[in-house]
């Protein structure tokens, strides 16, 4: 890698590589539909705004949105056939779904697409995407400007496979800043100015000093632009959550900038003195030692809270993307990386001081046993946000630290549940509330994120109860024991992804998955 791209990495985290390659066009046996009328039958709805599951019930969709829920029946009580909608004749379809499961479409707010040389082609990630259940992703980014831009465009017009995509960008990306430097805040604002004409939803921000962040916020949110942070470390001490969401951040991600917001004896992190945040064990080791520097429960705890509530602002906190700090073992050898993850990927996850997010070069029982007390801290704190009405949305950042595209973002959804949300939370939070961040800078309603009439057909159906047990989202389903031959078999694992009334068979995706990792291995045996 060019010293010129690791700094890159060093400096702004999260950056995509090296451009990949985009996806080819949908083929005719990639997803059916949309339908003039099609009806899922006999399902039990999980509706995506916490309310409690309900069914048997028929959901009928016209092209691409829902038009009604029709109650069939009670639980283990034979449905009157006479007493349901009726099929139309011409381009229709049915589902018979009786005895499954149906969610809206999980929203991912934390994504990159790959790159060169870990994951070179978008089909790969997308369909990982899609096979899970996301049909909305939010890239911060996921491509280079242009890149992006016309792989959105491609996707809402269902040209590819690809769930629908939210472009946020980085202030002084775009080909016609190359070269040119956000030095000022008149710099900022012509930035955001330029960034809305080319088509951009919103802003990927760092942690800028004061002058710039304000001036980034104003000019994005006068023009019915969304935001999020990452607030590096590197510019934390002048830029935390609080005082972005004072000068009008809708959300942050990870966890940057949350605990520096409510130290109790410290204004910054007191470092060792020997810290060099360009060394990534450094940079992410150090990050769990934070800990025990605020004080669950306490003032400024509670003050934090009360602000955050009072300004509307979103958290995001991609708990997964990180997590393997606190067993890298078990995140190095996840069920799914034998058959799903790329050769080239893994090559990217393994210890290096070139490749991002690759800090494992004397991992320690005491840094794993650091990051499991953070997320003690940072889980209480979510859940102490979320039951006083706080939005915590999902996002996942896969690409890096052993997470993959699709499996990370139901790791997430485990996490929220470790954290204290109960089920129904955790998928508000994966759907509504995702949908909600979306639609705030636009001051609009939501348009999918939820099972209701008038709403996008933007759905989930699963054979298992996602309620009983979360892994049965996961692409490689749930282990249970089978008691009638006394064996362990594989449950679970999305059946269909219905995106913009376009049904996706996951089972196939995943298989098509498969193929191009085969393919990757087969190439390598060769050489």
């Amino acid at each position: 890698m060019k010293n010129s791209m690791l700094l890159m990495f060093l400096l702004a985290p999260m950056v995509v590589l090296s451009q990949m390659i985009g996806a080819p066009d949908r083929k005719p046996t990639e997803g059916e539909g949309p339908y003039d009328q099609l009806i899922i039958r006999g399902v039990t709805l999980i509706d995506g705004t916490g309310g409690p599951p309900t069914g048997p019930v028929d959901i009928i969709i016209e092209k691409n949105k829902i038009t009604d829920i029709v109650s069939v029946g009670v639980p283990k009580i034979q449905i009157n056939d006479s007493k349901r909608p009726k099929l139309r004749t011409g381009n229709t379809k049915e589902i018979d779904a009786f005895g499954k499961y149906i969610m809206p479409g999980i929203v991912d707010l934390h994504v990159h697409t790959g790159g060169v040389p870990k994951a070179p082609e978008a089909e790969y990630v997308y369909k990982l995407w899609l096979a899970h259940g996301i049909t909305t992703v939010r890239g911060v980014p996921t491509g280079e400007l242009e890149w992006s831009l016309n792989e959105r465009s491609r996707s809402a017009k269902n040209q590819i496979a690809a769930p629908r995509i939210i472009s946020f960008h980085r202030p002084g990306s775009g080909k016609e800043w190359e070269g040119r430097k956000l030095l000022t805040p008149v710099d900022a604002r012509e930035w955001v100015q330029y960034a809305k004409k080319k088509g951009v939803d919103g802003l990927k921000l760092g942690s800028y000093r004061p002058q710039i962040m304000k001036a980034l916020l104003d000019e994005a949110n006068s023009l019915g632009m969304g935001s999020t942070a990452h607030l590096a470390q590197s510019g934390v001490a002048q830029m935390n959550a609080v005082d972005a969401a004072r000068l009008g951040l809708t959300s942050m991600t990870h966890f940057y900038g949350l605990f520096e917001s409510m130290y109790e004896n410290n204004d910054v992190q007191p470092w060792p003195i020997d810290i060099n945040y360009g060394d990534e064990q450094h940079r992410f080791g150090q990050v769990a030692r934070q800990w025990n520097l605020v004080k669950p429960g306490g003032e400024k705890w509670n003050a934090l809270l009360d602000e955050f509530l009072e300004l509307d602002f979103y958290i995001n906190p991609t708990m997964t993307i990180y997590s393997a700090g606190r067993d890298v073992m078990a995140a190095r050898n996840a069920d799914w990386h034998a058959k799903y993850t790329l050769p080239s990927q893994m090559d990217f996850f393994e210890p290096s001081r070139l490749n991002h997010g690759a800090y494992w070069f004397d991992w320690t029982t005491e840094d794993e046993v650091a990051w499991k007390r953070y997320y003690q801290v940072w889980m209480q704190f979510l859940n102490d946000y979320k039951n006083r009405g706080g939005k915590v949305t999902v996002g996942s950042d896969s690409g890096f630290i052993y997470q993959l595209y699709g499996f990370g973002t139901i790791l997430e959804l485990e996490m929220l549940q470790e954290a204290g949300f109960h089920p129904l939370e955790v998928i508000r939070a994966a759907t509504m509330h995702g949908a909600e961040e979306i639609f705030k800078p636009l001051n609009r309603e939501i348009e999918f994120g939820v099972i209701r009439p008038g709403l996008l057909a933007d759905i989930v159906i699963l054979d298992e109860n996602p309620l009983q047990n979360l892994k049965v989202l996961y692409g490689t389903g749930a282990v249970r024991l089978n008691d009638d031959n006394g064996k362990p078999e594989r449950v679970g694992g999305v059946l269909y992804t219905i995106k913009d009334g376009i049904i996706y068979d996951a089972k196939k995706l995943l298989k098509d998955v498969e193929l191009m990792v085969n393919k990757q291995k087969n190439e390598r045996a060769k050489n």
